[in-house]
């Protein structure tokens, strides 16, 4: 079986996942007061579309695409009313979780990169799941079942049949996750030459199942509240949730359509030839500016790198990988702020619920602008 296949196999689960996630957006859009048809339609054509993406022709997708684009514009996609809980009820759960509610958010970041990191070398053809990686945790959540179950006997009738519970839960967990291993430990994998990556959209999605396991035996929320709470959440987002996608997409669109060579073309007519401060500071501008249009830093590196980085600074005699790493750092003061950077700006105040959907931007803008500078005094003093 092949490793990279497989791999693949389950980057296509997690999306399918997302599919999922997005059909309950639009099943829960029917209860809307207004604009149900418009919800529904936006997100259930954006399930499709994770699901049936690698199957659906490319054309098709992009009309798709814009169908949803005059969704949003038509302000047809509308959020709803959700009952929120009161706060009483919120304090009570605060006080009663304290700081691990913080665990499923950390091991999204931790599980992700660690498992990004992982390359598979093609230097051993075969391979298989270790055993021991499955059976230790199994064997930790066993024991700790097992002491779970022998303290309910010290507690009053109430407490250790919630006790016995969870030990039963615990236990069952252990099993189950004795079994997968056992079986995954008994199928080879090929690797093909020059080894396979871990992919990225599995690495979040695994991390992400893993920190939803882990919020669920925090929280014990009824299953009907994690589905209502899960479509509150994405369609206060709402079609911001898909501009990061876009906007990477737009940067691979820029660069094969030759944007870097035109703007290199403008810049040779305004930047005086062997003037080195100048073509730093234009740089520098370059990345700040093209990432707030784009509101992704990797989509604009490539295009104003080529096009001005490269003729203006690099062969100026800069050091490379001095202002390659400057230039991209440079391109984050512009994601600070810009609203195209949904993820970092604008979804952080919707989920927050502030007044001003800019709150994050202004608070973010003054230290921005010293670092736009603190990056071109860097650039001058190390690349030179």
């Amino acid at each position: 079986m092949d490793l990279k296949t497989v791999l693949n196999w389950g980057s296509e689960i997690i999306f399918c996942l997302c599919g999922l996630v997005s059909f309950n957006a639009a099943w829960r859009g029917l209860q809307n007061e207004k604009c149900r048809i418009g919800t529904f339609a936006f997100w259930t054509i954006l399930g499709l579309i994770f699901i049936l993406g690698p199957y659906l022709p490319y054309a098709l997708t992009g009309a798709l695409l814009l169908v949803l684009g005059c969704l949003t514009a038509a302000k047809q996609v509308q959020m709803g009313k959700f009952v929120p809980s009161e706060a009483a009820f919120r304090k009570a759960q605060a006080d009663k979780l304290g700081n691990k509610i913080f665990l499923p958010a950390i091991t999204i970041g931790v599980v992700a990169l660690v498992l990004s990191m992982l390359k598979f070398s093609g230097s051993s053809p075969v391979i298989s799941f270790p055993l021991v990686w499955g059976l230790i945790p199994a064997a930790v959540l066993i024991v700790w079942a097992g002491l779970k179950f022998v303290g309910a006997k010290k507690l009053e009738a109430q407490a250790a049949r919630k006790a016995q519970r969870q030990a039963g839960q615990l236990a069952i967990a252990g099993v189950i996750l004795a079994v997968v291993t056992f079986i995954l430990s008994q199928l080879q994998f090929t690797v093909a030459e020059g080894g396979v990556s871990f992919p990225s959209a599995l690495a979040i999605g695994l991390a992400s199942i893993l920190a939803y396991l882990i919020g669920v035996a925090i929280t014990r929320p009824k299953f009907a509240d994690t589905r209502d709470d899960t479509a509150r959440l994405l369609m206060t987002v709402g079609a911001a949730s898909l501009l990061p996608q876009l906007l990477g997409a737009l940067g691979s669109v820029f660069t094969e359509a030759g944007v870097g060579a035109v703007i290199s073309g403008i810049m040779a007519n305004v930047v005086p030839q062997g003037s080195i401060v100048l073509g730093v500071i234009v740089y520098v501008a370059g990345m700040v500016l093209f990432t707030m249009v784009m509101g992704n830093a990797f989509a604009a590196f490539s295009v104003i790198t080529v096009g001005i980085g490269v003729p203006f600074v690099i062969l100026q005699g800069g050091d490379p990988a001095i202002v390659g790493a400057l230039g991209m750092t440079a391109g984050f003061c512009g994601t600070l702020m810009t609203p195209m950077a949904a993820n970092f700006n604008i979804v952080p105040a919707a989920v927050l619920e502030t007044k001003d959907k800019y709150t994050v931007i202004k608070a973010q803008l003054p230290m921005a602008l010293v670092m736009i500078a603190v990056h071109v005094i860097l650039m001058l003093v190390l690349a030179f």
